[in-house]
């Protein structure tokens, strides 16, 4: 059925028992393909009645459905013609894991973080009003979304708004990344728990829709009662307090209740909240019983196959650090199992918090700490800390506050594309005073970094990739704390400088081009500050500098180095060979380090050519 299916009108005419066998193949297809690409599955799975609701109630693209985040979205690909092309998820080439306005009209925007869907959505309203539209703009926001104080900003400006036709749908799963937590999770559940009110509310409807020809002022009077009893129940809630009409709880894995629910959001026209409870992980057992671990998979984990990874050996030093300092206090945004952080939250519970989607609370918080005597670890993701640069200044730099940074699925991301690049701290951060950073390539080194973070001052940064290390012969260098290097005999011809898990690259380029050059390579792992005499010293007088980093070039510790060396009068070229003017796209390591001739073969010609051109000119 699922292949016949090429835009959302066609769901439009099948019966709800077609839907379902709809629903069970959606699943099939999506399970099956994250089994081989990786990729998001628990949320997915979950929302997909929901999604083949949304485009039955409503007409895309038309009506605009902005998904927060949009890791959830595969349903929506496979019911707007791209089932054909399902199979290319993540894959270099291939389609995305999340929405991205450059693969269909059906996707709004490009999306990867939490908390800007409901500004976007009403945007789009405000848009369609002075346009004098009655399109709907429909942001889908999962719960755990709405610990991220943006929603709040565009929630508070969402009061009163009858002349903008937006749904806010909020997919209740009691799931983010990690198990919700907080004031909001316990006050959904409250509302999630009232069954009492659930059970009257449906009987109640069930019995109301079979009296025929209601009068107009009879039915006002029963949605009275109706209301009344909700009312001595549970309450008002937080969103009709803020004077934003509220339906629900809808169950969120039943077709016909949900269109029955968006019907009348959509009936009622201005901006309303349909609140929706779904099973996270639902039609694959495993996934239900643990949706936190099915999360974001890649092949090896749903192969069930174990890997030591940047991350796991991160959450293990920090159990050992904590228990020989009890001052040490880890912090993460939604990401307990993410950042590997699952084995301190059990063994130091007094001593770690998960704050939800909130980074820059997490940050600021982490500088309360700090200025308290306490040495707090903030564990993000890097992408995600792009939106604490300010709590790093202000917070923690500029009070001088002691916070250690631990940036995870730092440098390229393989699968996830243009939002999840790890590429753009080391540009923002380097730029804050009072600001450390390490990039180590070696568990060893991370363990190492890690320790001096402890024991630094003021803001410092340890950032890392996901997965783990980088598999070549490392017999010749030398180890100085703050880099690592090997030389050839006599002055070099260049030397390359490098950081991070790109570092293979860097020594498989000096091997291809041993046979003509003298090349070596210098394994920055304390990369800002940078100790520029140390470096002098070390290059030897090499005309030629490469400095080899995957991150973006501008502000990029290239930058940084060609500057201070060229204050000092230095006689060395530096060329930088990085990312430059170009989001990344998803795709394969292999793929996207060609891409941007990063590769050991690409940085060798490269180099080969600098070095020929140089010599051209001594001879003439």
């Amino acid at each position: 059925m699922l292949e016949n299916i090429k835009s959302p009108e066609d769901i439009k005419k099948l019966s709800y028992k077609e839907l379902d066998v709809l629903a069970a193949e959606i699943r099939d297809v999506i399970v099956n393909t994250v089994k081989e690409n990786g990729g998001h599955l628990a949320s997915n799975l979950g929302i997909v009645e929901a999604t083949i609701a949304l485009h039955r109630v409503f007409s895309c693209p038309d009506d605009k459905i902005i998904f927060d985040v949009s890791h959830q979205s595969y349903p929506h690909k496979l019911l707007t013609g791209r089932y054909d092309r399902f199979d290319s998820l993540r894959r270099y080439g291939g389609i995305s894991g999340f929405t991205d306005r450059n693969e269909s009209p059906y996707d709004t925007v490009t999306a990867g973080h939490s908390g800007s869907s409901v500004s976007v959505a009403l945007g789009i309203a405000e848009a369609n009003r002075i346009n004098g539209s009655d399109s709907f703009a429909v942001a889908v926001v999962g719960d755990g979304s709405f610990t991220n104080g943006m929603i709040y900003e565009a929630i508070n400006n969402c009061t009163d708004c009858r002349d903008k036709n937006l749904l806010i749908v909020l997919n209740d799963n009691e799931m983010s990344i990690s198990k919700n937590v907080g004031g909001l999770a316990r006050y959904l559940s409250k509302v999630r728990t009232s069954k009492k009110y659930i059970s009257f509310k449906h009987r109640f409807d069930n019995h109301l829709s079979s009296i025929p020809l209601v009068g107009a002022p009879t039915a006002k009077f029963l949605k009275w009662i109706k209301d009344s009893v909700k009312g001595a129940i549970i309450g008002e809630t937080l969103f009709e307090n803020l004077g934003i009409p509220y339906i629900g709880m809808v169950d969120g894995n039943d077709v016909k209740r949900l269109e029955e629910a968006f019907g009348e959001a959509k009936r009622y026209k201005g901006v309303s909240i349909v609140h929706i409870v779904t099973k996270k992980g639902l039609g694959l057992k495993a996934a239900e019983e643990h949706p936190e671990n099915y999360h974001s998979v890649s092949p090896v984990i749903c192969s069930g196959a174990p890997k030591r990874t940047f991350t796991s050996e991160f959450g293990g030093y920090m159990v050992s650090a904590a228990a020989e300092n009890d001052k040490i206090f880890a912090i993460t945004g939604a990401m307990t199992e993410g950042v590997g952080l699952s084995e301190y939250a059990k063994r130091f519970p007094d001593r770690f918090s998960d704050v939800g989607i909130a980074e820059e609370h997490a940050v600021a918080y982490a500088a309360g700490l700090a200025l308290s005597g306490y040495n707090p670890v903030c564990a993000i993701y890097s992408t995600f800390a792009q939106r604490s640069f300010d709590q790093v200044f202000h917070d923690a730099a500029l009070q001088g506050a002691h916070v250690t940074l631990a940036l995870d699925h730092c440098g390229i991301v393989s699968g996830d594309g243009y939002t999840h690049q790890g590429v753009y701290d080391v540009s923002l951060f380097s730029s804050i005073p009072n600001t450390t950073i390490y990039s180590p390539e070696t568990f060893e080194e991370e363990r190492i970094s890690l320790m001096r973070a402890l024991d630094g001052e003021g803001a410092v940064i340890v950032r890392y990739p996901k997965g783990g290390e980088q598999s070549y012969d490392r017999s010749g260098y030398i180890d100085c704390g703050d880099f690592t290097y090997k030389m050839p005999g006599g002055k070099p011809d260049a030397v390359i400088f490098t950081y991070g898990i790109i570092a293979s690259e860097a020594d498989a380029a000096c091997r291809l081009l041993s046979n003509e050059y003298k090349i070596g390579v210098v394994k920055l792992v304390k990369i800002f500050p940078l100790d520029i005499d140390r470096i002098v010293s070390l290059i030897g007088g090499a005309p030629l500098l490469i400095m080899l980093e995957e991150v973006m070039r501008t502000g990029g510790i290239g930058e940084k180095l060609a500057a201070a060396l060229s204050e000092r009068g230095e006689n060395t070229r530096v060329v930088t060979m990085a990312i430059d003017g170009e989001f990344i796209p998803h795709g394969d390591r292999a793929s996207l380090l060609a891409r941007f001739g990063l590769d050991a073969e690409s940085v060798a010609q490269k180099t080969k050519a600098l070095l020929q051109k140089s010599r051209q000119k001594i001879k003439m």
